[in-house]
């Protein structure tokens, strides 16, 4: 088993502040997003419906208790990797907070049989095929977050795509209309993250927030001093260890406090539609490539290093 770094968060985020106490009976009484449904791996159709009309959409039970615990030691042994460079927990998303793919030379956790397993779940496959309307889908990368208990901080809420139209490198992107009419948000799904759940999500260890229907808004991102306390509160929980949150990058989301005493990590595959590409970073080798099944080979061809060279998985504490 493997065991967490001693001391893993607070530290002069103090636990007994008074603000903290303040914002952890606030969010044990308000935080969450009203009627939120956590929908069977079978109600396909409904899930469909759903990830298109709020931008996201989770299942349970979608991991068994051995996936469970495989992704959990998987994610606490990067974490302790991570923690180890990092004494002050500066993080490398804010404060107490982590990119897993971030602290990888690779830009993801591709390498590690942990993510590699997340490859071959029927279910996660009937979803994506049911959303993008094919089977052609591929792999960008394999990455997630955690968050650290003191992460008392939220993340300002943001996009995973750029509404190119309005950017000045629109040209070099896989999507550019040059008479600026059309926006990557008035176009079907480019793509989608899969997070997946090794522990309980709750009200007090970092939930991400996700404002439902704002994928294809063109509306200005409000800064944090500007975001109503509604959409503070619009965060997906509680939700089971063994779900998945399906999200369309566009959708504005962000984290959120952990005033709670475990790590929360949410661990992710992101994927490419059939349609859309962008420049991919090698993730895995060729002699690990030929181990996955035909259909994880499918979903990673365009991550995989030439037979020839090396993969430099080192851990690194540069931003995302």
């Amino acid at each position: 088993m493997t065991h967490m770094a001693n001391s893993v968060g607070w530290m002069d985020r103090a636990k007994d502040d008074p603000e903290v106490v303040k914002l952890r009976a606030h969010l044990e009484k308000n935080n969450g997003i009203t009627g939120l449904e956590i929908l069977k791996p079978d109600d396909v159709e409904h899930a469909v419906k759903r990830f298109h009309r709020d931008g996201f959409v989770v299942i349970g039970d979608v991991l068994n208790n051995d996936q469970i615990s495989m992704l959990s030691e998987g994610c606490n042994a990067v974490i302790n990797e991570i923690l180890a460079m990092d004494a002050d927990r500066q993080g490398n998303r804010g404060s107490h907070r982590y990119s897993f793919g971030g602290s990888s030379m690779t830009r993801s956790q591709l390498h590690r049989p942990e993510w590699q397993m997340l490859l071959d779940i029927p279910v996660v496959h009937t979803l994506l095929e049911a959303i993008f309307g094919s089977p052609d889908y591929i792999l960008r990368a394999a990455s997630g977050d955690f968050c650290l208990p003191g992460a008392v901080d939220y993340q300002p809420l943001h996009a995973d795509v750029r509404d190119w139209a309005d950017d000045r490198f629109s040209k070099f992107s896989a999507f550019y209309d040059p008479s600026g009419q059309i926006s990557i948000r008035d176009l079907p799904t480019p793509y989608i993250c899969i997070n997946f759940l090794p522990q309980d999500v709750t009200r007090l260890n970092g939930p991400t927030r996700q404002i439902p229907g704002t994928q294809k808004s063109r509306a200005r991102i409000p800064g944090l001093t500007e975001e109503p306390e509604w959409m503070r509160l619009s965060t997906v929980c509680p939700a089971p260890a063994g779900s998945i949150m399906i999200r369309d990058t566009r959708a504005w989301h962000g984290g959120t406090p952990n005033v709670s005493d475990a790590i929360r990590s949410i661990p992710n595959l992101e994927l490419y539609a059939p349609w859309f590409r962008e420049p991919i970073v090698p993730g895995i080798t060729y002699q690990d490539f030929k181990k996955l099944s035909e259909r994880a080979q499918r979903l990673v061809q365009f991550s995989v290093v030439d037979s020839s060279e090396e993969l430099d998985t080192s851990t690194t504490m540069r931003a995302p």
